[in-house]
């Protein structure tokens, strides 16, 4: 097939321009000394002078109170990337039927905000009081519908834990009971609850067991300790001996059984409820909208990062094979700069970024500038040759270490922008905000997730095949 993508024609056509140029002045070589970025304006320029130039991560909560308004608009965003799934899931079976699920979760989500019962989960370590103070708060709240986890803290794990503390997270509001003072795993718990924006009561149960002062004094600690709701009660006292000297000086003694104490836990959830039921319920509704929300997102970026690797392996072979036909290692710089220009607008469009010809030479500028700056071409040159020099064959073949080594840069640079285009917001419309420190944190990322050695050594296995068995100087391309 012949080229059909303009960077591709005019950074192709120039490299093998200014090889022929090479060949007749040897102080050309110097050009090595020209940064990337202004190579490749050299060699998109030709074209540039016959055409015109033509958003969780997953979002963060705040800790603001929410309104309904809020909580319309998450919805609205999670049935947008959800209708675009839908759209992009066509040709996937697999993906159909999650799809459907997500788009029943997204009417029953509209629902959720006129619900007017509370979903309170109470949660904490083993035998702390979870179940005789559900029994007490039920017959003070009949709006409440009470879910218990399993004891935190125990033999089971933490992997058990983390699915506890899910599903309490998952609700409108959260007592955590403990029995006494604050222990670094309680604590952790509680950061990570505070993390989610969820709504948390620290409660502190069995305060019969203490003296008044001691009882004093843990309350106090915690009080310091924690921003927010922490109240002390006593769901389930312990017996109390009695005993009774009668007038023949005979003693009775006997066991009584105090009444539980929990008024300061309702009074003050009571309040709660009373002034902020309405916002727990659309809390935990804007929770579910972003979380489905973030479902739809990785349905939707798995299609795309598939056809987006079948669009990075064409690309890296033409790099490869530019590389391996031009005996010039500077102007193999210049070559696959052009083809990742193209690259990243057939990967933008993918991911709905819409870049002009002039972002996309921005891009892939600074990605190749990027790489010369951290060393990553040298690092990736050195260590395919070191690989190719155990094959005395393929190590003598012409040009064997330029191709892998541009074949190689351009996957790493592919996969860098699938990375950075994953980790950015669903674009709801063609809008593109491009930002280079972000990009070089990929980069690097991906590049190190790259750099183990047997990827590596299959890695170049494939490309000096791919390579030895194509004509040299023939260059196919998408």
């Amino acid at each position: 097939m012949k080229l059909q993508r303009p960077i591709l024609v005019g950074g192709l056509g120039l490299s093998f321009c200014l090889w022929m140029f090479q060949s007749w002045h040897h102080y050309l070589v110097l050009s090595g000394e020209l940064s990337l970025l202004s190579l490749l304006a050299v060699g998109g320029g030709l074209w540039l002078l016959k055409q015109k130039s033509t958003k969780e991560a997953l979002e963060q909560l705040d800790r603001t109170p929410v309104d309904r308004a809020t909580v319309e608009g998450a919805i609205a965003l999670a049935e947008a990337v959800v209708t675009r799934l839908a759209q992009e899931a066509e040709n996937h079976i697999e993906v159909l039927g999650a799809t459907s699920l997500l788009q029943e979760k997204i009417v029953q989500l509209t629902a959720e905000l006129d619900r007017k019962e509370i979903d309170l989960a109470v949660t904490g370590g083993k035998s702390v009081g979870k179940t005789a103070l559900i029994r007490l708060l039920k017959q003070n709240f009949s709006s409440l519908q009470f879910h218990e986890t399993l004891p935190l803290f125990t033999e089971a794990g933490e992997e058990r834990d983390a699915t506890e503390l899910e599903k309490a997270i998952a609700s409108d509001f959260i007592l955590f009971l403990i029995d006494g003072d604050l222990i670094d795993s309680e604590f952790q718990i509680i950061q990570q609850i505070k993390a989610a924006n969820q709504s948390i009561m620290l409660v502190l149960n069995k305060q019969d067991q203490y003296l008044p002062d001691e009882r004093l004094n843990v309350f106090s600690q915690l009080k310091q300790r924690l921003q927010g709701y922490v109240v002390a009660t006593t769901a389930y006292p312990l017996p109390i001996k009695v005993r009774k000297h009668l007038e023949d000086g005979s003693v009775q003694e006997w066991l009584e059984q105090p009444a539980p104490d929990i008024q300061q836990l309702t009074s003050v959830l009571g309040e709660i409820l009373l002034q902020q039921g309405e916002q727990l319920v659309w809390a935990t509704t804007r929770r579910k909208a972003l979380l489905l929300k973030a479902e739809a997102k990785d349905l939707l970026n798995g299609i795309r990062r598939d056809r987006s690797l079948q669009s990075i392996e064409q690309y890296q072979w033409i790099a490869a094979a530019a590389a391996f036909a031009n005996p010039v290692p500077t102007l193999d710089i210049l070559a696959t700069a052009a083809i990742n220009a193209q690259m990243v607008m057939d990967l933008g469009a993918i991911y709905q970024q819409k870049f002009s010809l002039a972002q996309a030479q921005t891009v892939a500028g600074t990605m190749g500038s990027l790489m010369l700056k951290l060393g990553l071409v040298e690092l990736s040159s050195q260590a395919i040759a070191t690989i190719l020099k155990s094959n005395a064959v393929t190590f003598v073949a012409g040009g064997a270490v330029q191709g892998v080594s541009a074949a190689y840069l351009t996957r790493i640079a592919g996969l860098t922008l699938v990375e950075y285009f994953q980790q950015q917001e669903i674009a709801i419309d063609s809008g593109t905000v491009f930002n280079p420190e972000k990009l070089r944190q990929t980069l690097l990322s991906c590049f190190q997730q790259n750099q183990q050695i047997s990827l590596l050594q299959g890695f170049v296995k494939q490309s000096v095949k791919r390579l030895l068995s194509s004509p040299k100087p023939g260059i196919s391309a998408v």
